[in-house]
């Protein structure tokens, strides 16, 4: 499905990393008083949660534990088939609510910013499936119910993408500065682990980081170590005060769906000069949908995983040929996911770009936001 660019500027604006278009669920008015966990006698600062705003059509949860959750929960499976079970979990469609809120303030005058919250409807599909490889790829799909009670939809966007590779022998991490680099994990550090490594809406980095899937008969969570990761888009329009996040992830399988779960500082500066700001809680929940189109979504990317596979290839040639990598936001003064999102509209047209032009259009992009 085409959109017109000012369409897709609004909402890219407001996506975060994430979307903010919803299932049934409009955000709290501040007649409402929403309960904010842990900030029970704020006097002047308004605890109302910004974020997305829309409201979304009703939807069906499922209620019934998951085929997933049962596959996991086979018996005398190995340790690595658990893994790769809880890994293949996340694959499904989903309602997502995403939440943050500052649980700790660093400095004066002591008072968190407003806590943010957002929704979706989103399919993950399986990109790649090996022994010890899965690459998952996050499409959200959303319905706006606008003031008049009409249905407007459906929306199309390509999300986050998630790979987890077991028993790395690197990663790519974020140094700061939009630097990133490639840092060797030793044998002890990597063994019975999985690494997870986040790209963002046009494939490019986001965080990577290792750790170890515990199985218990009620859930299966795999927790990472500390992650230094960019300033989120969530925060980009609203803050300057600090740099980076500082994170620790926790992705927990259920019966119904999964969870995942940060605890992050926000920090500004490096070494000597390094200050945190404050700490934060994220807990994004991803619920089961009994029924829902995601028609659109899967034509889109039919119509263009072609190309996204192309941009794919193209980052990874680039972090196998360079130890580390500078990479702007921008090429010519336009955000480069843009370039990649209003080239990808093509695809669907009735007359889209070649294979040829597809490549040489990734190329051109590339070599403009890296060094």
């Amino acid at each position: 499905m085409n959109f017109p660019r000012p369409f897709v500027l609004i909402l890219l604006s407001c996506m975060c990393s994430f979307a903010c278009a919803a299932q049934n669920a409009r955000m709290p008015d501040a007649g409402d008083a929403p309960y904010i966990f842990a900030w029970p006698f704020i006097e002047t600062s308004d605890m109302s949660p910004r974020g997305g705003t829309t409201q979304g059509e009703k939807v069906s949860l499922q209620t019934a534990p998951t085929e997933a959750w049962k596959t996991l929960q086979t018996p005398n499976a190995t340790s690595l088939e658990r893994d790769r079970s809880a890994i293949l979990a996340m694959v499904g469609a989903y309602r997502v609510s995403f939440d943050f809120l500052e649980t700790v303030v660093f400095e004066p005058p002591f008072k968190p910013a407003k806590p943010y919250r957002s929704w979706s409807t989103e399919k993950v599909y399986i990109i790649e499936d090996r022994k010890d490889f899965i690459s998952l790829q996050h499409i959200l799909e959303m319905y706006v119910v606008d003031a008049d009670g009409k249905r407007q939809g459906p929306f199309v966007q390509k999300h986050w993408r998630q790979d987890w590779a077991y028993q790395p022998e690197n990663i790519y991490e974020y140094r700061g500065g939009e630097l990133w680099a490639r840092a060797d994990l030793p044998a002890e550090e990597s063994e019975g682990r999985w690494s997870q490594s986040v790209f963002q809406v046009d494939d490019s980095p986001r965080y990577a980081a290792v750790g170890q899937w515990e199985h218990t008969p009620s859930f299966s969570s795999w927790t990472s170590g500390p992650t230094l990761r960019p300033l989120p888009r969530r925060e980009r329009s609203v803050r300057s005060d600090y740099d980076n996040l500082m994170a620790i992830n926790r992705h927990t399988i259920l019966p119904l769906g999964w969870v995942h779960e940060e605890d992050n500082l926000k920090t500004a500066g490096s070494g000597d000069k390094e200050i945190t700001r404050a700490r934060e809680v994220g807990v994004n929940r991803y619920q089961p949908l009994a029924e829902f189109d995601f028609r659109a979504a899967d034509e889109y990317w039919q119509a263009t995983a072609p190309f996204w596979q192309d941009v794919r290839t193209s980052w990874t040639e680039r972090f196998d040929n360079n130890a580390e990598l500078q990479i702007r936001k921008k090429c010519d003064g336009t955000s480069a996911f843009m370039k990649f999102f209003e080239f990808a509209q093509k695809l669907q047209s009735d007359a889209p770009p070649s294979a040829e032009a597809r490549k040489a259009f990734i190329e051109k992009t590339l070599d403009c936001i890296t060094q």
